[in-house]
């Protein structure tokens, strides 16, 4: 489980899931909804890119959780909802945070 803080790390600018979750939240915070769903689906492509890496060496339940609060934030953002599309990144940005640590 030590491993996990590297395996996260990006190894492409297509694998940087902070920096993704980053721009989703300014362009929610700007009610860019259709830039923000965009950049949520590259997120998701990111996060699914890393999960392989990541699965043997980090918990389940925090893997699965970020992915929940992903989906959770894409409702969101087609519901416009601004309040619950930055709580939900905010969620996913903690689970991140604590893969690996």
């Amino acid at each position: 489980m030590l491993s996990g803080s590297y395996l996260k790390q990006p190894r492409g600018k297509d694998e940087n899931v902070p920096g993704k979750l980053a721009l989703v939240k300014e362009n929610v915070r700007n009610a860019d909804w259709e830039s923000a769903q965009q950049d949520l689906e590259d997120t998701e492509k990111a996060w699914k890119k890393v999960i392989p890496r990541i699965q043997f060496s980090m918990e389940r339940d925090e893997i699965n959780n970020l992915g929940i609060s992903l989906a959770r934030a894409r409702a969101a953002i087609t519901a416009k909802d601004k309040a619950g599309a930055l709580m939900e990144l905010e969620e996913a940005a903690s689970h991140w945070h604590n893969l690996g640590n």
